[in-house]
């Protein structure tokens, strides 16, 4: 029978968390779920029905980045002007998870915004995920030059908003959705600018958690169950269409579907993971604690020696021996009980 390594495992756990986080960015590239995320976290869509949004104002099929779920699972087509990937050659490359168009009707006339949804389950990745949106919607303003406009064209800029669904944050964050732009603050005098030429750029924090624990809104509630790794597709279908009243098309069941067979098989590999981390823990943690019961063993069998050869040469009591020997009064019902045992005292 072949035995798994430790790194074979550990590359078939590494594959399966990137199929899952393709898996998981798939399912929210659905538009009826990106519609809620917009419904309850844009002042733009507020008001909004989520299929309205769906519908009529996102535009095209929203772009993933993506590695392949499965060998045979097709990609989406692109959207005229847009993909998942910016590369300056001074500024480098970067690649967003689901990026994409969407109309707004503001005050009797329709704007457009460029969209970015990251999932991210690390909220400690080594630097302040706020940076990293606050920098992912600068990019998406930057990236404009050339594509929505040219030369010194900046009233053509359109607005960006930069998502981040955060599956594992901490518990401080649980539970939290906080929104960052662009705010006008005059500091003398009372001039005003029209909001449209400022509110360039918004980054948006959803921080997941327990659903039980406070008072959640809708989109927490939906995506908390969808992207649960541990709650079952039936379950996940019940809410999708019970609560949030989602019809079941083959795509967005198939989506589940996958969610659902790699997550639960990151889920335990996860589990075995660490039953082997905590018995290699509980065997370390063993010797040591070996080791000094040893050590405290062998200091009290030299001291009962040692007042028991004082008892014999010089006929002191247990007392005085051990008085002599600065043995801790607390300790001399131990020794006592010892000397009782070896018939020592009783021949006294």
């Amino acid at each position: 029978m072949q035995i798994e390594t430790a790194l074979s495992q550990g590359l078939r756990t590494t594959q399966g968390i990137t199929r899952y986080d393709a898996a998981c960015k798939s399912l929210l590239s659905e538009k009826i779920i990106l519609a809620w995320i917009m419904k309850d976290c844009l002042d733009e869509f507020r008001d909004m029905d989520p299929r309205e949004i769906a519908e009529k104002y996102i535009e095209n099929v929203p772009l993933v980045q993506k590695a392949p779920v499965f060998q045979d699972e097709e990609i989406p087509p692109k959207i005229k002007g847009a993909t998942t990937e910016d590369k300056r050659i001074q500024e480098g490359t970067i690649t967003f998870d689901i990026k994409y168009y969407a109309a707004a009707p503001v005050a009797d006339k329709t704007i457009r915004l460029i969209i970015d949804v990251e999932a991210q389950k690390n909220y400690h990745p080594g630097y302040p995920l706020i940076k990293r949106g606050v920098f992912n919607g600068s990019r998406m303003l930057s990236s404009q030059h050339g594509t929505e406009f040219v030369h010194s064209q900046y009233s053509k800029i359109i607005k960006v908003v930069s998502i981040w669904v955060c599956m594992e944050p901490p518990k401080r964050r649980q539970n939290s959705i906080t929104q960052y732009s662009i705010q006008e603050k005059s500091l003398i005098g009372m001039a005003r600018e029209k909001i449209k030429n400022y509110d360039l750029i918004t980054v948006i924090m959803i921080c997941l958690g327990s659903p039980g624990s406070v008072k959640i809104n809708n989109v927490q509630k939906l995506l908390n169950v969808l992207l649960s790794p541990t709650t079952n597709q039936s379950e996940k279908r019940r809410v999708l269409q019970e609560d949030f009243q989602i019809p079941m098309t083959h795509q967005l069941e198939r989506r589940l579907s996958d969610m659902e067979s790699i997550g639960m098989g990151v889920y335990m590999d996860g589990m075995k993971k660490g039953e082997r981390k905590g018995k290699k823990k509980g065997r370390r943690e063993g010797k040591i604690e070996g080791r000094k019961e040893g050590r405290k063993e062998g200091k009290a069998e030299g001291r009962l020696e040692d007042i028991y050869s004082l008892m014999e040469s010089l006929g002191w009591t247990a007392e005085q021996s051990m008085l002599a020997l600065k043995v801790p009064e607390e300790e001399w019902p131990g020794y006592v009980k010892q000397l009782n045992s070896r018939k020592v005292l009783s021949t006294q």
